[in-house]
């Protein structure tokens, strides 16, 4: 019998749209069918973040459910990119950048997903299909789609109206995802919103080879006050991967406006439940402790509910009682050194540029006193505690 209650959490919680609607997909999980169900993941960077985590949690529901879900890493769409919402190409990755970027994504994603038992998600890559395409095999594949159907996606109204370049091989991204649900024969594709372009045209495509009715779901995105998602390119995500102290300290670090939509698409709350933590917000109540709140169940969902403990303890700590971290990372210095240099090998910033930027700042600190200027040498002697920010620490240690 079918599990009414959890088919109308897959159905509701986090969804945008369901294309063709919303009846179809509900009758056909109704009629307990084991149905193919993919979401597809780029590696245009080597982590997984929260949202990625949105899908993969919609897809756990399914498998859940009983119903067969793969987690798509795209190693041949990602070298050429995608390009949604981007007023220009992307830059190019290589095949081993991207292989490089991938080698982790099962082992992040396994924090979610269960690759194990009777019902085991599976990983696939999308160049072993793509890549074997001939010129004949594109041509053919470009054949179902119009110029026109692509020049009504609104970033590239945006590049024409600005005077920007429209590369040809960006028209082919919608192409070759679409390839990717005729190669996986797929019942539903899941992904953001922002993706609903390159997922109808799955649909289309299903549907003039196979003759086939693709469903589609497309999920509601995290997005700041800006409205940008969070994303890799964007910045300002959570990656699965992060220390449970970095994960519970840069969800404190969150703008209020972002709890809500964090409980409602990240975490397992209650829906009536969230309702009141709007109404708390709306009114100005209790911000820190739902943050609190909030960061405590993100560690537990991805962590453990120990490493949970940790997190908490460790802002306590570092944060509210302005205390060191008892575990930070060490650098050993064999000679005085700049304070840039330093930055950049103990990689507490990202570039010489960004270092200059957090000494500017007063963002850079060593044993508690700032750093303001950008000539200052550090001397290797004893134990000095180099600090980026609130959160960033690195022991320095002489030879």
């Amino acid at each position: 019998m079918a599990d009414l209650e959890a088919i109308k959490k897959v159905l509701n919680r986090g969804v945008d749209t369901i294309y063709p609607k919303f009846e179809m997909l509900e009758a056909r999980l109704k009629e307990g069918k084991k149905l193919r169900i993919y979401a597809g993941f780029d590696p245009t960077g080597p982590h997984l973040h929260i949202g990625h985590a949105i899908q993969l949690r919609k897809l756990r529901q399914l498998q859940d459910l009983g119903h067969e879900v793969i987690m798509l890493i795209g190693s041949f769409t990602a070298m050429i990119g995608d390009p949604t919402d981007k007023g220009a190409a992307r830059v190019q990755l290589t095949k081993e950048q991207v292989m490089e970027n991938a080698a982790t994504y099962k082992k992040q994603a396994e924090r979610i997903l269960d690759f194990t038992g009777k019902n085991a998600a599976k990983v696939k890559f999308n160049d072993k299909w793509l890549a074997k395409m001939s010129f004949e095999d594109v041509v053919q594949l470009a054949s179902t789609f119009t110029v026109q159907q692509m020049l009504e996606r609104d970033m590239f109204e945006r590049r024409m109206k600005d005077g920007k370049p429209i590369h040809l091989h960006e028209f082919f991204y919608p192409l070759m995802q679409a390839q990717d649900s005729v190669e996986m024969d797929v019942d539903l594709e899941i992904g953001g919103s922002d993706q609903t372009f390159n997922m109808l045209a799955g649909r289309t495509l299903m549907k003039a080879v196979a003759g086939k009715e693709k469903m589609v779901m497309t999920l509601q995105l995290l997005t700041n006050d800006e409205g940008k998602k969070m994303s890799k390119s964007e910045g300002g995500f959570i990656a699965l991967d992060d220390a449970p102290e970095q994960m519970f300290g840069k969800v404190m670090a969150m703008s209020d406006s972002m709890i809500a939509p964090y409980f409602e698409l990240v975490t397992d709350m209650p829906l009536d439940e969230i309702e009141k933590v709007r109404k708390q917000l709306k009114k100005s109540e209790n911000a820190r402790d739902l943050k609190v709140q909030l960061a405590t169940e993100v560690v537990r969902l991805f962590h453990g509910e120990e490493a949970s403990k940790q997190g908490a303890a460790h802002f306590e700590r570092v944060f509210v009682n302005k205390e060191m971290p008892e575990d930070m990372p060490e650098h050993v210095l064999s000679e005085s050194a700049n304070v840039i240099d330093v930055l950049v090998e103990t990689e507490l910033v990202s570039s010489r540029s960004d270092a200059r930027r957090m000494i500017d700042q007063g963002a850079v600190k060593l044993d508690g006193q700032p750093i303001k200027s950008i000539d200052v040498m550090i001397e290797a002697k004893g134990e000095q505690i180099l600090q980026r920010g609130k959160r960033q620490f690195v022991k320095l240690m002489s030879t």
